[in-house]
């Protein structure tokens, strides 16, 4: 993975494709998913206070469009500092109803745009900033080495072997 992302940009990226495809289906509900997009970005619109990166990011990744890729691979090293302002004015929204929904958020909560902008930059260009291996085998054998190193760290005391340790000591 490029150093210059932050991994919770990366977690969140890869949340966001997970959610598209589960509110998707098999076989994909594309009504359903508009239907979905457009009660976010109206309740965004209307500033309803959703807190939620990953929401707005869904809400609006089909809607943005990215006007300086540079300029928003730079915002990506940090999660929680950056130039809010600066990322908002690195994107723009032809829709109306999605535009009313990111100028509600950015007036009102500034730094999730940014988060939820980056979020959706990342999700809709992984190609800029991804070559670690993300499959989901890959995940899972990064998990279970995980798991092995923490098991190597707990070991049962003796009495708890005792417990279960049927040999008969000295009765022979």
């Amino acid at each position: 993975m490029n150093k210059n992302i932050h991994h919770e940009f990366a977690y969140q990226s890869r949340e966001l494709g997970v959610q598209i495809e589960d509110t998707l289906g098999e076989p994909p509900d594309r009504k359903n998913y508009a239907n979905v997009i457009k009660s976010l970005l109206g309740e965004y619109a209307k500033g309803t206070p959703i807190d939620d990166v990953n929401l707005l990011s869904f809400a609006l990744a089909d809607y943005l469009k990215f006007d300086d890729p540079a300029g928003l691979l730079a915002q990506c090293k940090q999660y929680d500092k950056g130039d809010a302002a600066k990322a908002i004015a690195m994107v723009s929204c032809a829709d109306a109803e999605a535009a009313r929904a990111l100028a509600a958020v950015a007036a009102s909560n500034p730094e999730l745009a940014r988060k939820a902008i980056i979020t959706a930059f990342l999700f809709k260009n992984t190609k800029r900033w991804t070559a670690e291996d993300d499959t989901l085998d890959a995940l899972q054998q990064e998990e279970e080495g995980n798991e092995a190193e923490d098991e190597d760290h707990v070991a049962p005391g003796q009495d708890f072997v005792d417990l279960f340790d049927t040999r008969e000591e000295g009765n022979g």
